[in-house]
């Protein structure tokens, strides 16, 4: 409060107001040696303390042994600080003060703790209006007898300044005009009444000189200046921490003040009254402070169009509404401790450059802040409860590109939310790109997942794993057709010694060499030929299921011919899944003719792992090797068989 005390009191022309030093720096007069130390009880401290006795100001300084019974705080050429004054002592302080007249190097008087009767203390005032005292402060001021009528005379003055503070008023019962009137009509520049709990202020009666009016702490109303239209050139008015209520009232009380700068309602009890339609400010109104209220959203409806620095923080606002006020001159705006718990757009602050928005309620700022409030200069967002999360990061990266606007970075900016992150620093809180990226993110995975389904298709393609699944389907169906329609044939009863399995192209040698050495003469075998043998009516993967079902071996002709016959690759595959689901060795490869391996498709891996692991016979070109060729098959195949010679592998016993 001192600094911006001092900042409103700067504007004047007359920078010095107020500028004397009293209770901080308490010191006895330059000249000690002029004054006699008397020992004496301070009233308030109850302490003993140093008491000098004042001689009249003459140039020479000549020593006086004249005793006024005042302390005397500070005594120079031009400022003079008494306190101690009552009934007993102040007429003699008025003949003193009496002799500086017009011309004289006294500018600046301070009283500290007076006591004295109303009518002493305007002849008092009156003289000093008639001296050369320009700055007059009078602080711990007490009113003793009652307050009546006084004609003061304003004429001929050279004051500047009045300040009264904490003010003690002991008549209940008096006219306001002979109390208010007297300073209303005062012929000064400044005029500072606080802590003296006024309740009230007339208008000037004529246009009044004021330039600058300071009623802070005090009681002051909603009734205050009410169509008051003599204040035309007062360019500063302080009313912080007194008891204003309504926002439009406090307009209205500006309309007619054309030359009003800086208002300061702060410290009150200001809320939106619904009135927000008839607010009525002055136009040259360019700095209001409305904080510490307890105004909502709603006073953005009542605000001067021409404001340039508006602070309403420490009130109610949770939100700042668009479309209602168009602060196109507004430059620095503080809703510091209120609600919000978002940045708000610059929609309505087209010219904003500072923006405080520390300690509210924002958890991620919205990232295009920096993009609708391009000409903000300076942030100030600390102190909030950030969630560090996507969002976060992604409003910090368009702050790092506007240049570094956040004030306060990085110590007031620190993680909230989640609770592991509690106490992080911003800076310190990183996630990758892929992590808060959402449409890279989906972009990613759908990449993987085409690759991973094009690793698994060629991966199927080349092990022909679609004609599997389609072979272990049909294998599955036949069996389940088998067990519903066939149950006594549940458990199988072999029917035959073998089932050949060839490529028709190779059937002149299964025919001619195969079925004619193996069927006929002394322990002949019974093969299963798909000619001879498949059921009619029945599916053709069925009737190959069952055929390999009742037989004892499997036997395989192999030779290129073979490998190039999809029906082959079935009877293999039916084959080969009865190798392992029945744990029998069944088959019986027989090598008609050398396979390259080249010619060999991808899909027949079984059959190139069973080349590798198991013994086949080769048929010999030699006809000489052949009766052992013979020998040896009907040796892989020999087993006695319960079933009669010549039945179909689909018939019932």
């Amino acid at each position: 409060m001192t600094k911006k005390m001092r900042y409103l009191q700067h504007f004047f022309v007359y920078e010095c107001l107020f500028v004397l030093t009293f209770w901080n720096n308490i010191s006895l007069s330059v000249e000690d040696e002029l004054f006699t130390p008397v020992s004496n009880n301070f009233p308030e401290g109850g302490s003993d303390k140093t008491i000098m006795s004042l001689p009249l100001l003459h140039e020479h300084h000549q020593q006086s042994k004249v005793d006024y019974n005042w302390v005397v705080i500070e005594n120079t050429t031009e400022s003079l600080s008494l306190s101690q004054i009552t009934n007993g002592n102040v007429k003699k302080l008025i003949t003193l003060l009496s002799d500086f007249r017009k011309g004289s190097r006294l500018q600046n008087l301070t009283l500290t703790n007076v006591s004295v009767d109303w009518n002493i203390f305007l002849e008092l005032l009156q003289t000093i209006w008639q001296s050369s005292i320009e700055y007059f402060n009078i602080n711990n001021f007490t009113q003793l007898s009652d307050i009546k009528k006084y004609n003061f005379r304003y004429s001929g003055t050279s004051m500047k300044a009045l300040a009264l503070k904490n003010i003690l008023v002991t008549d209940l019962y008096f006219s306001q005009n002979d109390l208010y009137q007297i300073f209303a009509d005062m012929n000064i520049e400044a005029l500072t009444v606080e802590g003296s709990e006024m309740i009230h202020m007339l208008c000037p009666s004529f246009d009044s000189p004021f330039r600058y009016i300071n009623f802070i702490n005090n009681d002051l109303t909603d009734l205050l200046f009410q169509n008051c239209d003599t204040l035309i050139q007062l360019e500063i008015f302080i009313l912080q921490k007194n008891k204003f209520e309504s926002l439009s009232k406090v307009s209205s009380m500006t309309k007619y003040m054309k030359s009003l700068r800086y208002l300061d309602v702060s410290s009150n009890l200001l809320r939106n009254d619904g009135a927000e339609e008839h607010c009525q400010w002055t136009k040259s109104l360019k700095e209001l402070d409305l904080s510490s209220n307890q105004l909502t959203e709603s006073v953005f409806g009542c605000l001067p169009v021409n404001v340039k620095k508006l602070d309403l923080h420490n009130n109610q606002i949770p939100s700042v509404p668009q479309g209602i006020a168009e602060l196109k001159s507004l430059k620095e705006l503080n809703l510091a401790s209120n609600r919000l718990a978002d940045l708000p757009g610059c929609g309505g602050f087209s010219a904003l450059e500072i923006l405080n928005m520390e300690m509210n309620s924002i958890l991620t700022p919205s990232a295009d802040f920096f993009e609708s409030c391009q000409r903000v200069r300076e942030l100030e967002a600390g102190h909030n409860p950030f969630k560090c999360s996507c969002e976060l990061q992604a409003f910090m990266r368009l702050e790092r590109q506007s240049g570094g606007k956040l004030s306060g970075w990085p110590e007031a900016y620190v993680c909230e939310y989640p609770e592991e992150l509690k106490g992080t620093q911003l800076k310190d809180f990183h996630l990758t790109e892929l992590a808060c990226n959402t449409t890279l993110l989906l972009v990613t995975a759908l990449l993987l997942t085409l690759v991973l389904v094009g690793v698994v298709a060629f991966v199927c393609i080349y092990l022909d794993v679609p004609w599997y699944v389609r072979m272990l389907w049909q294998w599955t169906q036949t069996k389940r057709r088998a067990w519903h329609e066939c149950p006594e044939e549940r458990e199988s009863v072999l029917q035959f010694h073998a089932f050949v399995s060839y490529s028709e192209r190779d059937s002149v040698w299964v025919k001619n060499e195969l079925i004619p050495n193996l069927e006929k003469g002394e322990g002949s075998v019974q093969l299963c030929q798909h000619e001879r043998n498949f059921v009619p009516g029945k599916s053709i993967v069925e009737n190959i299921i069952n055929c390999i079902d009742k037989s004892y071996k499997s036997i395989f002709v192999l030779s290129p011919n073979f490998v190039q016959s999809e029906w082959c690759h079935y009877e293999l595959y039916f084959a080969h899944h009865k190798l392992f689901s029945e744990n029998c060795n069944s088959l019986i490869l027989i090598l008609l003719e050398p396979i390259p391996p080249y010619i060999i498709p991808a899909r027949y891996h079984k059959l190139k792992a069973l080349m590798a692991k198991r013994t086949y016979l080769e048929w010999p070109k030699e006809r000489s090797k052949r009766a052992l060729f013979w020998a040896n098959l009907r040796a892989a195949i020999n087993i006695n068989l319960p079933v009669a010679e010549g039945q179909r592998c689909g018939e019932r016993d």
